[in-house]
């Protein structure tokens, strides 16, 4: 298989004397999509924040299309391709649809936004209808859709989704996680996918890791997830939710 777009050998990362990440090893190449699933507080949401610079890991290293970033602020790894739909939405309220996309595409060639913007209205129709609207109106999909095209408007290389499908009804999951996989089908982008619904996520990835107390325990294939039986006895037939 080609160099991975991201890698992570070994890292550990903590808050405070909290140790969240342990020796975390893990590849996401260039087209591919890749989801974490385990238990709450798993350390899924850390190695996501982590990849971006927050926690700043203690060891271990970090590189991103041949570079590494381990040591970078979050601001220069925004710069070099990575883009982050957080748990929780964190849209701005107060703006409009538009005005979010127009932050988001702070680090894009400003020329570039119309088309870009429009792409976006293309992927989630639901938010061409709102282009005007205070985001804060919105609900809670419509939200999650802005959310993850906003971060689409910086042009990344790697997508980090943190949650997407928390509180919203299953229709408006479907229809996101659709979107997920046009993007990239159509585009070739690479995601890293923390996700609750450990069912979706796997049936979505081209390959999953397992986390289990800030460890990797299991990886494989989405298929060989879907099929394993310690993960479904413990993500996917009622016990634990990976959320």
């Amino acid at each position: 298989m080609s160099v991975p777009l991201l890698s992570l050998r070994q890292v550990c990362a903590a808050y405070g004397r909290v140790e969240a990440l342990r020796s975390v090893s893990l590849d996401v190449h260039a087209g591919e999509i890749v989801t974490l699933i385990g238990a709450n507080g798993a350390g899924k949401s850390t190695l996501l924040m982590a990849v971006c610079g927050r926690p700043a890991p203690r060891s271990g290293s970090m590189t991103f299309a041949g570079e590494d970033i381990t040591a970078l602020p979050t601001h220069a790894i925004v710069r070099r391709g990575i883009a982050v739909a957080p748990e929780g939405r964190r849209i701005f309220p107060r703006m409009t649809v538009l005005e979010n996309l127009r932050l988001g595409a702070v680090v894009a060639d400003p020329a570039g936004f119309n088309r870009d913007a429009e792409r976006m209205f293309a992927l989630f129709p639901r938010l061409a209808e709102r282009r005007a609207q205070s985001a804060g109106t919105m609900s809670g999909g419509e939200q999650q859709m802005l959310a993850i095209a906003r971060a689409l408007m910086s042009r990344p290389k790697l997508l980090l989704l943190d949650e997407p499908s928390l509180g919203l009804a299953p229709l408006v999951i479907r229809q996101i996680f659709a979107a997920i996989g046009d993007i990239n089908r159509q585009e070739g982008l690479a995601v890293l996918l923390v996700e609750q619904n450990a069912h979706q996520a796997l049936r979505l990835a081209h390959r999953g890791y397992v986390l289990r107390t800030g460890r990797i325990v299991v990886s494989g294939t989405g298929t060989e997830l879907l099929a394993n039986p310690e993960v479904r006895a413990a993500y996917l037939e009622g016990g634990v939710q990976a959320a």
